[in-house]
């Protein structure tokens, strides 16, 4: 079957017939198979804290968001074990990127995607069956697995025993005789003693002569004893012949059983499914009736409800640009008065300042520090030169003993 086939591709009545309808949920069931093949129990589902897939999870549409998160998880999940290095996904992010990503390395892979992105997004389908199915495969051939032949149970072949004389034909032909006339009594007799015929094979095969009678034999022995000998060794004769369960024979009367029964449940089945469909088709025709009926009856009230739908579309669209201009006025009205607040505020700062006499009070005090600074300067000054002054006095006092001296000892030296 091909890939487009797999997908659902072509008309499901002309090419490949209504049963490809169904084609996804097979896929699902293989796709379920390789999962557990690569051990996705325990690699995937407990690392992630995530509950197992059902067999048909991805097949039919139950939650979008929760089967989409499920979908990238384990597609991410699938093309790592395929030895990409793969991200990921979280529960944010874009959608259509993370589709994108995807399909790109699955094209890496030679795979064909001939159908749009879009139909990834619901998380489910066949779309995006194909994609895990053919992302499960890489990953398979990736972790080396190989599938191996099946191994059939072998069946105990019974050994034929080939007829070479005439008392072994005797034998089989009395062995059939019983078995056709001993079933009715079977239940009845069940537990009475039965005849050996292996070991009354070997006797016979042990007591065949070769030598043949040359005159004809002639019984000796009185009918009536020879009807009660049979009547007494009747019961003992009687041969029962236990079913193999792994006999074909029993196999092929389940499967006619099982026949049966599926006709016998298709019949009735299909008369309440016709009497289903006939009250399903009874009802749809009174609901198109019905909304035929007020179709024509609301007509007017749905034209007047589609104009009043466009005045207020109109009215909405005027009342937006209004909205846009008042938004403008309000933003440039801000800016204004707070370039007002900013000139009041300085009004107000330079009214204060002129009709305050603190910075008058400042100056006076300022000017009188000022004096007695200077004065404080005065003294000091004062008292400098007043050092200076005795300073000079000392050293002219000096230099005058000096030169005394000097004219003393040159008089003296005279």
């Amino acid at each position: 079957m091909s890939e487009d086939r797999k997908r659902g591709g072509g008309d499901d009545g002309e090419e490949g017939g209504p049963g490809l309808v169904y084609m996804p949920f097979v896929i699902m069931e293989e796709l379920t198979d390789k999962l557990r093949l690569l051990d996705y129990d325990r690699s995937f589902l407990r690392k992630m804290n995530i509950k197992p897939i059902s067999r048909h999870y991805f097949a039919i549409q139950t939650n979008p968001g929760e089967q989409f998160y499920m979908f990238t998880s384990l597609a991410a999940w699938l093309l790592r074990l395929a030895g990409k290095n793969f991200e990921q996904p979280q529960e944010y992010d874009d959608p259509n990127a993370t589709i994108s990503s995807i399909l790109d390395e699955v094209r890496k892979f030679g795979h064909t995607i001939d159908f749009p992105p879009s139909k990834l997004k619901q998380g489910c389908g066949e779309h995006c069956i194909y994609v895990l199915d053919r992302l499960a495969d890489e990953a398979l051939i990736a972790t080396g697995f190989k599938w191996k032949h099946p191994e059939y149970p072998q069946e105990e072949t019974e050994e034929e025993n080939f007829v070479e004389d005439d008392s072994e034909l005797q034998l089989n032909e009395i062995e059939k005789t019983m078995m056709m006339g001993g079933d009715d009594g079977e239940d009845d007799e069940e537990d009475e003693p039965m005849m050996d015929l292996e070991g009354m094979k070997k006797l016979n095969l042990n007591k065949t002569d070769s030598s043949k009678p040359e005159e004809i034999l002639e019984s000796t022995t009185d009918a009536a004893d020879w009807r009660l000998e049979v009547e007494r060794v009747t019961p003992q004769l009687k041969v029962t012949i236990r079913t193999d369960n792994k006999d074909w024979r029993v196999h092929l009367e389940q499967m006619h059983g099982h026949r049966d029964g599926i006709e016998t449940s298709l019949t009735e089945t299909k008369v309440h499914l016709d009497k289903l469909h006939d009250e399903i088709s009874h009802t749809l025709e009174k609901i198109g009736s019905r909304e035929k009926y007020l179709n024509n009856q609301l007509e007017h009230l749905l034209s007047d409800f589609r104009l009043a739908q466009d005045q207020l579309a109109e009215t909405k669209e005027k009342y937006r640009q209004a909205s846009g201009g008042v938004t403008e006025r309000s933003r440039s009205l801000a800016e204004v008065t707070e370039e007002l607040e900013k000139v009041k505020q300085e009004m107000e700062e330079r009214g204060s300042s002129m009709t305050d006499g603190a910075p008058l009070v400042k100056v006076k005090q300022a000017i009188q520090q000022l004096k007695k600074e200077i004065t404080q300067m005065d003294i000091r000054s004062g008292v400098v030169e007043h050092v200076l002054l005795q300073a000079k006095l000392k050293d002219k006092t000096t230099q005058n003993k000096q030169v005394h001296s000097t004219n003393a000892n040159e008089g003296f030296v005279m």
